[in-house]
């Protein structure tokens, strides 16, 4: 079994920017869940399928396949044998996909390849509810937090270095119910762990979230190591 650490928190909150780091220099596995997510919600996007139809969304599933690989500490993600790490970005997969993560269907078909992947390895993973449903054992979890607006102005300013036009107050209207969405779905809501600590990222550099979750991450191996050597 290896180390998990789990990452959750709202959308725009700075989890996979943190994560990546993180793991990069923790010398970790990490596990973008969320875009494992929004490769099923690519998939049925080209296939026409109404988002709300969860009949339709669960019967397309069998011709979706999603698996993911790590190039040179990059992980890739690919749908049905197409890289598509780049596509999955833009704000109408992200939609597509904060509502068809909350099927039962849709997360059953992830959850076992998510589960095999830390049981395998150190691993970092992050999402919605990986603290709390996808790993409740994880030996460190985080609950990452920061103000909406924050959350609009970064994703903003995500987008037009990327060239792609946009609004910042229609982003943060679309994160706004995007929260609620997260927080009121019947499966597997957004909601920090018991166990889980939480950080507020809103006026903190990416280098100091990394920095505080490396570490609280060492404190915890130093803390396993001690119990392991003194059985």
């Amino acid at each position: 079994m290896g180390f998990n650490i789990a990452i959750d928190g709202p959308a725009g909150a700075g989890k996979s920017t943190i994560a990546r780091k993180v793991a990069g220099e923790l010398s970790f596995l990490y596990v973008d869940t969320g875009a494992m997510y929004r490769a099923i919600g690519l998939g049925l996007l080209r296939k026409g399928i109404d988002r709300e139809d969860e009949k339709a969304v669960s019967a397309s599933l069998d011709d979706i396949q999603v698996s993911i690989t790590h190039e040179s500490g990059e992980q890739r993600v690919w749908l049905n044998g197409e890289d598509v790490t780049r596509p999955i970005r833009s704000e109408e997969v992200g939609n597509m996909t904060s509502r068809i993560s909350s099927y039962k269907a849709v997360r059953e078909k992830l959850l076992a390849l998510q589960r095999k992947l830390a049981a395998a390895h150190d691993v970092l993973m992050d999402g919605r509810d990986i603290g709390t449903c996808i790993l409740p054992r994880a030996d460190l979890k985080i609950f990452l937090t920061a103000d909406a607006g924050v959350r609009a102005k970064r994703r903003y300013l995500e987008l037009t270095d990327r060239g792609i036009s946009c609004n910042i107050e229609e982003i943060e209207r679309d994160i706004r119910q995007r929260d609620l969405r997260d927080m009121t779905r019947s499966i597997a809501p957004l909601k920090k762990a018991e166990d889980a600590v939480e950080v507020d990222t809103s006026h903190m550099t990416i280098q100091e979230v990394a920095d505080t979750i490396i570490r609280m991450a060492k404190e915890k191996m130093m803390d396993a190591s001690s119990q392991d050597t003194g059985r």
